[in-house]
């Protein structure tokens, strides 16, 4: 069983042995937060309270399952929002205890990397660009065990620039969804946006992009009547940013996969774009497992008990932060 509550989705998912998803049942506060134009972290935390017993009994039923019936617990303890964490970690820690089943500490990034596991055979060495909430990461896997991180941004990241963007335009949350529906109906070479330059490094930058939308919208009296341009401009310099580095990155390292993960891999003109680049070596998750989920986190779980990597110590915490871990190292 797989348990995810590191931002606003509540997510439990059952996989068997053979990694094939028996259920994966999520409660998105997305609604919830509109009205806040991005996540409350206090108004998050309560609603994982209410939801999370329910969304356990609703994954086990369609599962066709009992607690019982469950080998290993893996629960997301960090990075995420500490409050919405504890709700998670607390409540399978109490599970473990009155059922007796061990808990497996999941890190949610590596989680995200799990993702593309669940319903892809992956070739060795790979890439993966992990674009979720306020992380942009590229790793080198070189198996099933070992990612090492090789790159990050320096500011913002991909996500936070798509709902920065977003709230320029004027436009509902979540941002990168509203872009994203937008540009489908403009023009992507309407305006020239800035791609951040870092000259050998693979890492990535998005704060000046920000800032250039941002004069852009307050010198143009009439950008309204263009908006879709706009955000199909603004999209394509995220999704060029990305795919460049991450095409460096192939290359360099000589992958034979290069992987999608996290709610930005959602987006439809990066899945256009990485499908023309890289052709048949590009593998996204299903939207359903690019988005913070359960089974994610169980596959990520199921992988360190096939390489026995399973300490069971329940006083492990949970942090906020990144926090390098032996199989996600600087590289």
């Amino acid at each position: 069983m797989g348990i995810e509550t590191s931002c606003d989705e509540t997510s439990v998912s059952i996989l068997d042995s053979s990694s094939k998803v028996l259920s994966n049942s999520t409660f998105s506060q997305v609604e919830i937060h509109k009205e806040y134009g991005g996540v409350v972290p206090e108004i998050a935390s309560k609603n994982h309270l209410k939801k999370i017993l329910p969304i356990i009994n609703l994954s086990l039923s369609e599962a066709n399952k009992k607690i019982g019936d469950i080998d290993y617990l893996c629960v997301t303890n960090g990075p995420g929002l500490i409050n919405c964490l504890m709700i998670g970690v607390a409540t399978t820690k109490a599970i473990s205890l009155l059922e007796n089943i061990d808990v497996i500490p999941i890190n949610h990034l590596e989680g995200h990397i799990a993702s593309c596991f669940i319903e892809n055979k992956i070739n060795f060495p790979s890439i993966c660009l992990v674009a979720s909430g306020g992380h942009t990461n590229l790793y080198l896997l070189e198996d099933e065990k070992k990612f090492f991180l090789i790159s990050s941004t320096l500011d913002d990241a991909a996500g936070e620039a798509f709902d920065k963007g977003a709230k320029i335009l004027g436009l509902n949350y979540p941002g990168g969804v509203e872009i994203d529906r937008l540009a489908k109906e403009g023009d992507k070479n309407f305006h020239s946006f800035p791609i951040a330059s870092l000259e050998s490094s693979l890492d990535f930058s998005f704060s000046g992009l920000k800032t250039s939308l941002k004069y852009y919208v307050e010198k143009k009296d009439n950008w309204k009547a263009h908006i879709n341009h706009i955000a199909s401009s603004y999209q394509e310099s995220i999704v060029t940013s990305l795919l460049r580095n991450t095409q460096k990155a192939s290359i360099k390292f000589n992958a034979k996969n290069i992987l999608f993960a996290g709610g930005v891999a959602c987006n439809s003109r990066l899945r256009e774009a990485a499908s023309e680049l890289f052709g048949v070596k590009a593998i996204f998750p299903s939207n359903q497992f690019c988005t913070d989920n359960g089974a994610m986190i169980a596959m990520r779980g199921l992988q360190k008990i096939k390489s026995g990597e399973t300490k069971v110590d329940n006083n492990f915490p949970v942090f906020s932060s990144v926090r390098l871990t032996p199989h996600l190292g600087l590289g």
